[in-house]
């Protein structure tokens, strides 16, 4: 099954209780969280995740694109988040390896996500203790970016890699997702598709989630 989740940095903030109403259509609800460290951009964090999860009831996806996550997703968790995903590339080993364990301690499910720099091969060691892998298909930081189409060969090798495992963990892809790039994401092993800009410019979100599903 193809989940849709779409990315909140892309609503009206002023109205963002509405907003959240007009993706019901949608698995997940994505949560982009930057420090202007890791990225070089800053977005919001815990305070608006507790809102977010007092106003919908959706899985809320959590992206942490931030330094030291083995600091901060216990708080995550305790804020509302169904999911954290941070960065592979944010800390050392052991750091990751905690972090993946504090969320599960939590009761959470738990991802890693891979800059488009970084190799499939970078999970190995992670996997197997893993619900989801985020295949960023744009440097991550900013939306509204173009999907970068060369990233579909690491899509391919990780969802391999998933098979070759026999565990069930998604694989999404973030970063210009529309309805035709979505059709290559998903070809090439996706199951998961973050899409800010494109949802929310759309007229009629609910169709437009019905079409990126394909």
């Amino acid at each position: 099954m193809i989940k849709i989740a779409p990315s909140i940095l892309s609503a009206d903030f002023l109205r963002l209780g509405e907003e959240l109403k007009t993706v019901e259509e949608a698995e997940y609800v994505h949560f982009d969280v930057m420090d202007g460290v890791f990225v070089p951009n800053i977005s919001f964090g815990l305070p608006i995740l507790e809102q977010v999860r007092k106003a919908t009831d959706k899985f809320l996806d959590v992206h942490l694109m931030i330094t030291q996550p083995q600091k901060y997703v216990e708080r995550f968790c305790a804020a509302g988040a169904d999911m954290v995903v941070f960065h592979l590339e944010a800390a050392e080993p052991e750091d990751i390896h905690a972090a993946i364990d504090a969320v599960k301690t939590c009761g959470k499910k738990v991802g890693l996500a891979l800059k488009p720099k970084t190799p499939a091969g970078s999970l190995a060691e992670y996997l197997n203790d893993l619900d989801m892998v985020l295949v960023m298909t744009v440097e991550p930081g900013f939306g509204g970016q173009r999907f970068m189409a060369d990233m579909m060969p690491k899509v391919k090798a990780v969802r391999e890699m998933i098979d070759r495992s026999g565990r069930e963990c998604d694989l999404e892809v973030d970063g210009g997702v529309n309805i035709e790039t979505a059709k290559t994401a998903v070809l090439n092993g996706a199951n998961v598709l973050v899409a800010g800009s494109s949802i929310f410019k759309a007229a009629d979100r609910k169709n437009y989630i019905t079409c990126l599903r394909g």
